[in-house]
Formats: C-alpha cells, structure tokens, sequence
C-alpha cells in the first residue's frame, strides 16, 4: 500500500461495494443474488425509524441492535454496517462502520465521532435520508465506481490547485477518464486557472437546487471540458453564487464516481471542504512548501482529516529550505514526491496556462508517479 491508513488495524470498504457475491445470468449481466443486508447498531428510537423508513425505499434488508454487544456477532456478515451516534466504541476486532447516523443538532461532534469510530461516511438525519437511500441502494452494486483523491494544501500557497490541475491533466493524458472538483468556494474558481477561454457546462451553483440523486450520464455531459478532462468549478466571477447544501455536495459526488474513473477533488483549507468534501475521498494528498513553519501548518491540517489514507506531496527544495523526508517523518507520511519549483506558475495561473506547464518533463513524470503510486494509472 502506497499511502499510511490511518485506520489501523480496521478493514475499508470502498464506497458503493458490497462483500456479497454476485450471480450472473447466462447473459452475462448482473443479478443481485439478495437484498442489501444492513446492520444498524443504535438505541436511539429517532434514529431506529428513520433508518428503517429509508432503508425500506432503498429496498435493503435490516436487522437491528440496540448496542454493540447485540450487534457483535453478526457484525462481519453484514454488507452495510450503519452505527448511530448513540454508540461511543465498536466490538474488538471488527472492521469500522460504513455510515455514523447523527442528528443536526449534534453538529461537529458527529464529525468527531465519526473520525474516532473510523466511520466511512456521516449521514446527518433527517436531511440526508435521500442521500442515505442512495448510497445503500448503490451498495448492492458490483461496480463500486472510480476511485476519489482529495488533494489539500498545508498552508496558504502550497500549490493544492496547481497540483490538482496537473494530476488531472496527467491522469487524462493515460487514458483515464477523469473530473477535476473545485471544493474551494472562495478560491476565486479554478476554471480561471486551467483555461482562458469561457467554456459551456454547469458550475456549482447550478446544483444548488439539486434533490435526490443525479443521472451520471447526464451529470457528465453536463461538465466543461479542457485539457481532456471534465472539471466543476466555482463560476471565476465577483457575482453572488448560490450555494449547494451537503446533501447536493453528496449527490454531486455520487454522480462524479458514477461518471468517472478517476474524481480529484481540490479540497481547499475551510472548515466547510473538511467537513464535507474531504470524507468523500478514499484517498488525500497532503501538500507542504520546504519550509519549517509550513510543515508545522501541515500537521495541523492533518490533525483534521478524516481517517482514509493520506501521501505527502512536498513543493521545491532550496539552501533555506527543509528536507523534504524529514518533513515526511516528522508527519509520519509516505513521500510520494517533491513539486519542483517552475518559473511562470503565478502567471501561469493568472493568464489560464497552467496546462501548458503541466505538459513538461518534470511535471508530467511527477504527476504520472503520483498517480501509479496511488493505483490511478498502470
């Protein structure tokens, strides 16, 4: 494994997979052999009926425990192992749950717990029942969908974005069908730095009013496109924009593994990516400039993530400059590479050419390392 899981001892199930074996027809098409078998571990009557009220329209099957002692044994056999935010430790020896079921008046505490427990996903209730429905419907899927990277910068500057377009621009030079997410609201809208031209398709706040799930034919048709990879960005203007809610951000997300093989996700440093966007990815780059105070920033950062497996990237080395493995063994990360310095990226990003730099030598092979490292190419 490439990347440090920082669920030790704990088994990940990759989004939308189930542990069931699937039959095949003579036509070689898929049959679901039974329902989706959910466990759902809470004593919390609120949170029992919603679950059974969204796990019946998802057509899954359900046997409920009140606490972990009950639920122990048939733990493992379930596909989907949903916890409520009533139970504070799992049974020994038993891989983390798939979705903490919370309520919103208990805000950012479900996000602890949900970090503590090693839970997948969080599902604040009643507002993510479609979401929820999704999501345990899409678990009897033999395809679990393509594979979320999230990229973060330790500090201000480090070069998240940049790198981000690069990767992406990589990753669809192999072949890899592949969409870039602006998660950064007030970064100013990555489309201003990967192209120059105004380029047809839907933004953001063309989802604010999104409900339910989105078509992913139709989710990806509906993306521009540059640099031979679709991107969602945040509109590059000084206009108002409308604000997706969670639930909206979730479904965004869904259609994007839907769609593509390979979702990169510029998670940006507010509390909003962090509590969102990040707990979306199977994987997170973790960015830090060679510097001393930004490698400090960047264990912060890090304290912040949620529990998935997550690579340092390290930007340039100089005479003043920090050694790039010693940053790596302070955050007790894998290096996965050092960004070299290149003339040109601020304006680069000012005047929409960062894909013309992203095509040198030293970026491409960087880029291309990064994603083998990470199981995105061959």
């Amino acid at each position: 494994m490439s990347m440090r899981n920082r669920r030790q001892g704990q088994t990940s199930k990759h989004h939308g997979q189930s542990s069931r074996t699937p039959q095949g027809d003579a036509d070689g098409s898929w049959v679901p052999r039974d329902a989706v078998g959910i466990l759902l571990v809470s004593g919390d009557p609120y949170l029992q009926e919603e679950a059974k009220r969204i796990i019946a329209a998802a057509g899954g099957s359900l046997r409920t425990a009140i606490d972990v002692a009950e639920a122990v044994h048939g733990w493992d056999n379930a596909d989907v192992v949903l916890v409520g935010s009533d139970i504070r430790e799992l049974p020994p020896r038993r891989r983390a749950p798939t979705v903490l079921l919370g309520k919103a008046s208990e805000g950012d505490g479900l996000w602890r717990l949900a970090a503590a427990l090693g839970a997948e996903r969080v599902a604040v209730l009643p507002e993510a029942a479609a979401w929820l429905a999704e999501h345990l419907s899409m678990s009897g899927s033999p395809d679990p969908g393509g594979t979320v990277i999230g990229v973060i910068g330790g500090s201000g500057g480090a070069g998240a974005t940049t790198t981000a377009i690069w990767l992406a621009q990589a990753a669809a030079g192999h072949g890899v069908s592949t969409v870039l997410i602006d998660g950064d609201r007030w970064g100013g809208g990555l489309e201003l730095a990967v192209t120059a031209d105004e380029i047809s398709g839907l933004r953001w706040p063309d989802f604010a009013e999104t409900r339910g799930s989105i078509d992913p034919s139709q989710f990806r048709d509906s993306l521009p496109v540059a640099g031979g990879f679709a991107f969602l960005s945040w509109p590059g203007t000084r206009e108002p924009a409308h604000i997706p809610a969670a639930g909206a951000v979730a479904a965004v997300v869904d259609a994007a593994r839907r769609s593509f093989e390979l979702v990169l996700v510029d998670i940006g440093r507010s509390a909003e990516g962090l509590g969102t966007l990040a707990w979306d990815c199977d994987r997170i780059l973790l960015l830090s400039k060679a510097h001393l105070k930004c490698a400090v920033a960047a264990a912060r950062v890090l304290n912040e993530l949620p529990p998935v497996d997550v690579g340092l990237l390290v930007r340039g080395t100089g005479a003043t400059s920090v050694d790039a493995p010693l940053i790596s063994e302070s955050l007790g990360l894998p290096l996965l590479g050092v960004l070299p310095e290149m003339r040109g990226v601020a304006s680069g990003t000012e005047r929409g050419r960062l894909l013309e730099l992203g095509r040198r030598k030293p970026i491409s092979r960087l880029a291309g390392s990064v994603l083998e490292l990470n199981g995105a190419i061959q």
